[in-house]
């Protein structure tokens, strides 16, 4: 991906040197573990987060060292969040829209968010409560080694995703989600997750559209590592690995072949219609 040239976002939060709490997640919880958790109960993550740290508790801080790559780390998150930015103010425009840029924090182990206290382990999230992105850069390096999805462009659709939220949240898309999750059962929530997760997928896959017509940022590559890292992180494909079968009816992200193809949808077409996986006859 070209991004040393291109602008960086004045909407970061770097928390990073706020320390580290220790101790928070009992017994070296994984962020395999917390997903396929929320996967099979269908827990909220933060919820789970922040009840396994109260009985955990809290623990010290301890000083935080940055090193190089982690600042360049968090430099290239800057240029994508910019990015973002530009491709959904341009669209919303077009549609007469204001678009309001949401905030993207960086933290190091823990971290308190308007939808509660959070850890690294539960991976990259949005909270519509503040319009803020959450994201442990450390959560790269198990992207890498332990999901099997290296490359910067990975690296930028998980950004993309998070974003994709928030423009859901902007839209009304979310609340209407959550009203009808709240009148179903448990399963029929669940497929309105993954309808919701998925609509994201094509949203990240959106902003790539933009980012390489109007700015020729993609390189040779680029699509091919967010491809997987969608596919990489598929329900069915955690749950594999975790524990040996898939349980369909616990889906919340959707499919490895459902999060690829969406993405592939939104980079194909550059447009927000294509992403109506609500109205979808095949998700």
């Amino acid at each position: 991906m070209k991004w040393r040239d291109a602008r960086r976002s004045d909407n970061v939060e770097d928390q990073r040197g706020f320390g580290v709490k220790q101790g928070a997640v009992g017994g070296g919880i994984g962020i395999l573990a917390i997903l396929v958790i929320g996967l099979l109960t269908g827990a909220d993550p933060i919820s789970l987060i922040s009840a396994i740290a109260t009985q955990s508790g809290t623990g010290d801080s301890t000083p935080v060292v940055l090193t190089a790559a982690e600042n360049e780390s968090a430099d290239f998150v800057s240029v994508v969040l910019a990015d973002t930015e530009d491709t959904w103010q341009s669209i919303f425009q077009q549609n007469g829209q204001v678009y309001r840029q949401p905030k993207l924090v960086l933290f190091k182990g823990s971290v308190d968010s308007a939808c509660g206290f959070a850890q690294a382990a539960m991976g990259p999230f949005y909270c519509p409560g503040d319009e803020k992105v959450y994201i442990d850069l450390d959560f790269y390096d198990e992207l890498k080694n332990q999901l099997g999805a290296p490359g910067d462009f990975a690296q930028a659709y998980v950004i993309a995703h998070e974003v994709g939220h928030h423009v859901q949240n902007l839209v009304g898309t979310s609340g209407e989600v959550q009203r009808l999750q709240s009148q179903s059962d448990t399963v029929t929530a669940n497929k309105y997750s993954v309808m919701l997760e998925l609509q994201a997928d094509c949203y990240a896959g959106l902003w790539a559209n933009h980012a390489d017509k109007q700015r020729q940022m993609i390189e040779a590559g680029d699509i091919d590592e967010a491809m997987n890292a969608a596919a990489k992180i598929g329900d069915d494909a955690l749950q594999k690995q975790s524990q040996g079968y898939v349980v369909p009816d616990s889906f919340t992200h959707g499919t490895s072949a459902q999060r690829a193809k969406w993405f592939n949808a939104g980079f194909v077409s550059g447009d927000t219609n294509s992403c109506d996986t609500f109205n979808a006859a095949v998700l």
